[in-house]
């Protein structure tokens, strides 16, 4: 089945598209990526996307940007075609995480109840209108309905995609995604589904960005290649304190976004009045020792091989990775999904594509093990 996997993430950067062939055996499945596109957010649609995320704001600029970002997507999705000679009538199914600008996985009060939510804005069925196919969308609420955090959803597919289903495997694969927010999947070997423990580290590019964004009067829009970073000093006392916070020493299943480490978090950074090469290293580091602390707090204690396979604009960050290398265990193995045929800068929208598949098959693809859900549920609503 040809589908194309929509993905724009909690950077706010901009749009992902990968279009892949999926095909399907007894327990298993393979994606080969056909063609692949990403187009940055011009400067005012993620203005007006920030003004909007975890932001006092008016209803009217919700739906508003709740049907202009399907007419962004289709010309993204049209222009993938385009770059890689696919003709569009031969995708069957389109899978849109769309845009998430409130995430709040655990319950919090309201009116006398207690209540979890998410919303990701960017209709499904306008995309549906637009591209004459049908679309999956809204992938997290399900998962929340059931009792879930409606996060992290891509670990199913690490499972499918990623585990060594060798009786005999001895090494633990741990699928590490780096985009604004970081997050990991631990497959113990030959595992089950239901053996897979998957959650957010905390920040993973988000505090990177919004600095870089600030030191450089919004020129920039990350620090690219870890620039800025290099040329500073970690400050330990300042990354001693970031390290105790309560989130990092939570027990999963916990996922994170721009209600934990957004412009209040930045501006709380700001004021230490650090130079802005160390705050930027020291902000840096915190993303790789909390991934690197994350991981090795999960590692059963006889564990005996561990790669780490990493993926998301994290990897293209050398800085970064340097840290992230220096953090895990000497014995560990940093890799990334390239290894595997699988872009990093597309593993998500190739995931969104594969969970579209599944949800179209009617196949529940959530993992309560991650997501902390009662059950295993379809997700997702379909557009035809």
């Amino acid at each position: 089945m040809r589908v194309a996997g929509i993905m724009s993430g909690t950077s706010l950067d901009g749009v992902d598209v990968a279009i892949v062939e999926i095909s399907a055996g007894t327990g298993s499945l393979q994606v080969k990526t056909l063609g692949v596109c990403t187009r940055p957010y011009p400067e005012d649609l993620r203005a007006a996307l920030l003004a909007v995320s975890n932001h006092e704001t008016h209803t009217r600029d919700i739906a508003r940007l709740h049907f202009l970002l399907p007419q962004i997507y289709a010309e993204c999705f049209f222009e993938c075609c385009r770059v890689a000679g696919i003709d569009p009538s031969t995708v069957e199914l389109i899978g849109s995480h769309g845009q998430t600008i409130y995430h709040e996985g655990a319950p919090a009060k309201l009116l006398g109840r207690k209540v979890a939510s998410t919303l990701q804005i960017g209709d499904g069925s306008v995309l549906a209108e637009l591209t004459g196919i049908p679309v999956v969308s809204d992938f997290r609420p399900r998962d929340i309905a059931a009792g879930g955090q409606g996060a992290p959803l891509v670990p199913y597919v690490d499972w499918l995609l990623f585990r060594d289903a060798n009786p005999d495997a001895a090494r633990t694969r741990v699928l590490l995604n780096i985009g604004g927010i970081a997050n990991v999947t631990l497959l113990p070997p030959a595992c089950e589904s239901s053996q897979v423990l998957a959650f957010d580290t905390g920040p993973g590019n988000m505090v990177l960005d919004q600095l870089a964004a600030h030191f450089s009067a919004g020129a920039k829009r990350c620090d690219e290649d870890g620039e800025m970073a290099s040329a500073g000093a970690v400050d330990p006392d300042l990354l001693a304190t970031l390290m105790k916070s309560e989130y990092y020493h939570r027990r999963p299943p916990k996922s994170a976004g721009r209600e934990q480490f957004g412009a209040e978090f930045v501006q709380s950074l700001l004021a230490t009045n650090l130079e802005p090469a160390d705050l930027l290293a020291t902000a840096t580091h915190l993303t790789a020792a909390t991934i690197a602390d994350a991981i090795c707090a999960c590692l059963p204690e006889d564990f005996e091989d561990c790669e780490v396979i990493a993926s998301g604009g994290g990897v293209r960050n050398p800085v970064l990775m340097s840290y992230l290398r220096a953090e895990l265990p000497e014995e560990t193995e940093l890799t990334t999904s390239a290894d595997y045929g699988i872009d990093p800068d597309f593993k998500e929208a190739i995931a969104f594509a594969v969970l579209a598949h599944e949800t179209w098959l009617r196949k529940p693809s959530n993992l309560p093990s991650a997501t902390g859900a009662r059950r295993a549920v379809v997700l997702g609503k379909v557009s035809y």
